[in-house]
Parts: C-alpha cells; sequence; structure tokens
C-alpha cells in the first residue's frame, strides 16, 4: 500500500505540471484528471519478501490427464551393527601357568616379641663356632627358636670377650624389653637404652618364657646391669620378668634361661679352656653395692647346680 500511494502522488505531481500554469483548472476538470490518472496506474504484483520485481516461485507442473506418476524412489535402509552381527576376533588361547608349590610357613614369635616367618622343614647349616664347640648340632630348642638364634649367632662376637653371664630380675610384676628400654633411655637416662642383652618373659607383656634380644647384643657393647664398669663389659646380663621377692620363677622362665645360657656358652666359646661363668647379679656385684637382684625367692641352688 505505502508504494501505491507513492506512485500516486508521483503521477498526479505530472499531471498538475503538464496543465499551462496560465489556465488554472476547474474542481470539475481536477476530478476528471484524477480519474484518469487512477485509471492510468498500474499495479506492481506484492511478494512475500516485500521487494519490487520478485517473481513468484513456480508451483509444481501437475502430472498430465493419463499418465502415471514416475514411481518414487525409496531410500534404503541403514543397517546399523549389532553386538550379534558385529564379527568377534577370536581369542588367542594363552597356556596355563601352574605356580610352583608354596612351602609351608609357620608363625612364630621372633627375638624382639615380633611375629616372624620361617621356613619349615629346611635344614640350617651348622655354624664354624658350633663344630669346633658342639653346640647345636643335634639339640632340640623349645624356647630358642631359630628366628633368634640367627640374630644370636649374626652378633660378631669377639673371642674371649664375654667371661660372666648373669641373671637378674626385673622388680616389676610385669614388663618387656620395649618397656625397660624406654625406663632405662628416658628415665635412667642411659645412652644405649636397655641395660640388659637379653629379656624373658613371665606372660604378662609377652609369652611365659619368650626371649628377647637387646640393641646390646647387636651391636655388642657393654651392657648397664651391674655397679661395675670392668664387670659391665665383659659379663652378659639376662632379665627375667617379675619381682622374686614377693613372686617365683616359672619352670618356663627357667627352662629358656637354660637354653639361652647354653646357647651363649657355645657362642661365646671357652676361655682358657672354661665356659663362661653364671653368676646371680647378688653374688658378682661390687660389695660396695650391695643387692638383692634377682630376689630372695630366686632358686640360687638350682642355678649353681645347673651351670
Amino acid at each position: 500500500m505505502r508504494h501505491r500511494s507513492v506512485l500516486f502522488l508521483a503521477l498526479l505531481c505530472i499531471v498538475i505540471l503538464r496543465l499551462p500554469a496560465q489556465q488554472p483548472l476547474s474542481e470539475e476538470e481536477k476530478r476528471r484528471a484524477f480519474l484518469k490518472a487512477r485509471e492510468e496506474m498500474t499495479t506492481i504484483p506484492y511478494t512475500p519478501s516485500g521487494e519490487p520485481g520478485s517473481k513468484p516461485k513456480p508451483k509444481p507442473h501437475a502430472t498430465p490427464i493419463g499418465e502415471k506418476p514416475p514411481p518414487r524412489v525409496t531410500p534404503a535402509p541403514v543397517v546399523r551393527p549389532t553386538p550379534e552381527s558385529t564379527p568377534r576376533p577370536t581369542p588367542i588361547p594363552v597356556p596355563e601357568v601352574t605356580p610352583p608349590p608354596r612351602p609351608n610357613i609357620i608363625v612364630r614369635e621372633s627375638a624382639v616379641g615380633r611375629a616372624d616367618e620361617e621356613r619349615e622343614p629346611t635344614p640350617k647349616p651348622q655354624s664354624a663356632w658350633s663344630r669346633l664347640f658342639g653346640g647345636g648340632g643335634g639339640t632340640s630348642y623349645r624356647y630358642l627358636t631359630n628366628a633368634i638364634r640367627r640374630e644370636i649367632d649374626r652378633a660378631p662376637v669377639a673371642r674371649g670377650r664375654w667371661r660372666y653371664i648373669v641373671v637378674h630380675n626385673s622388680g616389676t610384676r610385669q614388663g618387656n624389653a620395649a618397656a625397660f628400654e624406654h625406663y632405662h633411655r628416658n628415665v635412667k637416662r642411659m645412652v644405649n637404652g636397655l641395660a640388659y642383652h637379653f629379656v624373658i618373659g613371665n606372660g604378662t607383656s609377652t609369652r611365659d618364657g619368650a626371649i628377647e634380644i637387646g640393641n646390646r647384643w647387636h651391636r655388642q657393647i657393654q651392657g648397664g646391669h651391674v655397679h661395675s664398669d670392668y664387670l659391665n663389659n665383659i659379663a652378659i646380663g639376662i632379665c627375667l620378668v617379675g619381682d622374686f621377692n614377693v613372686q617365683h620363677v616359672s619352670e618356663t622362665q627357667k627352662a629358656a634361661l637354660t637354653e639361652l645360657i647354653t646357647y651363649l656358652r657355645h657362642r661365646v666359646g671357652k676361655i682358657q679352656g672354661q665356659p663362661a661363668e653364671v653368676r646371680a647379679h647378688k653374688n658378682i656385684n661390687p660389695p660396695q653395692w650391695p643387692t638383692d637382684c634377682p630376689g630372695n625367692l630366686f632358686p640360687y641352688d638350682w642355678l649353681a647346680r645347673k651351670f
């Protein structure tokens, strides 16, 4: 409609310009000129885009009467692979490998109070000192386990170093090597910690007869269990857990002590043809430092007869 209005005004201006200026038109002549100009107007077809001169889109040709429409071509269906239709690669056979049989493993308590795996039966070669002094060849041990004997043998023992084996009691109803280590190092302020080389439990903090090895044996340094630097340097200290002023040594502790002393005597060797002497603490301590260790109920006569 806007285009038509513009064309109409343009034609109206042209008609007015053609008229002579000297003769003004009457109202009737103006009306006739307007009607004539409207009749001569050319209608411009309207397009959806609103742009003049756009051609209408051609309509599809209808199929002539009597002729069949061309066959409609149906596109081939798209076949998608499924797990059933997809070929699977043939697996390559893998030969089965049979693992070797695992030896029997027996868990035992080690020298420091923790579980230790030992493989049995495995023949152990006899050490040189055992062949020389007859130690441990055919001896059967109940409390001195293979792990403990290995730790004892591993220490670099100097021949003729250890002349005494001294027996103590802890003076406490319970305890173990770790507890005494803490007390000696942090309370007694002993630089090397646990004063003894070995500790034998009484069934409280460790099982009855359990043998624990201290750091002083591993390092082969002097003990701190006797009031004499000279004796500490040549005496191995063994502590039995318990207060033997109020309780007796258990038979299990006595059996474990017997095995340990016997083995240690063979391990350290003889001095001038004699094995290391076994003493109770009170029987070797200097007179100026009297003590009742290892207690009034300790079997001194048994210790003297046994060793």
